[in-house]
């Protein structure tokens, strides 16, 4: 027999900074046994990350300065799903291009994952991109800021494994992405999901 759930009730909402990519908010909940708690977070517009990998095997990563952090990282190519109307899938495709001016014939998902949801909603959607294309030099987009300064390597996927598990990759959407790719891979695919799958709710 299993216990009934507590419905975590907002009773109260107020937003402290607001933002382009988030939002600062706090909220006052209802708690199971009666009284509430008040509960800091960040609502974030949410990501895309895409594990490219090449016929040969390997994946493509780049190693990125991330201000937080006060270090570079390697990361899987990703961006922001801040453009309305955009689809995660077309995301995809776009920071693919802009970041490591590539095209992929085949998308699928890989993984989806909470980055953080102690402090903020923020859900990335991983994708696996397959027959990689370059992007016409002429077509290529213009990295400015951090991108401007980006790594651009290839390695091999069995490789990458091993630098997550060295802990040399740290990056939440690489780590997870990575792993998943090597195991769909050993599973044959067959454990993808389309690109236009629904996003977790």
């Amino acid at each position: 027999m299993s216990a009934v759930e507590h419905d975590y009730e907002v009773r109260s909402r107020e937003v402290r900074y607001h933002g382009r990519i988030f939002d600062v908010v706090t909220e006052e909940v209802s708690m199971p046994g009666g009284g509430t708690a008040v509960r800091d977070h960040v609502r974030h517009v949410g990501a895309v990350a895409v594990v490219a990998l090449d016929d040969a095997g390997q994946v493509v990563l780049i190693r990125q300065y991330r201000q937080p952090v006060g270090r570079r990282l390697w990361e899987l190519p990703a961006g922001l799903t801040d453009v309305t109307g955009e689809d995660p899938a077309a995301a995809a495709i776009r920071e693919l291009a802009e970041e490591v001016d590539l095209t992929a014939g085949r998308l699928d998902v890989l993984v989806d994952l909470h980055s953080s949801p102690g402090f903020t909603n923020e859900l990335v959607r991983v994708f696996l991109a397959r027959d990689l294309g370059d992007v016409p030099s002429a077509q290529r987009h213009d990295r400015r800021d951090e991108e401007a300064d980006l790594q651009i390597v290839r390695i091999d996927l069995d490789e990458a494994v091993g630098m997550v598990l060295a802990g040399e990759i740290t990056n939440a959407s690489c780590v997870a992405g990575l792993l998943a790719a090597a195991r769909a891979r050993d599973a044959g695919w067959s454990v993808l999901r389309r690109a236009d799958s629904p996003l977790p709710r």
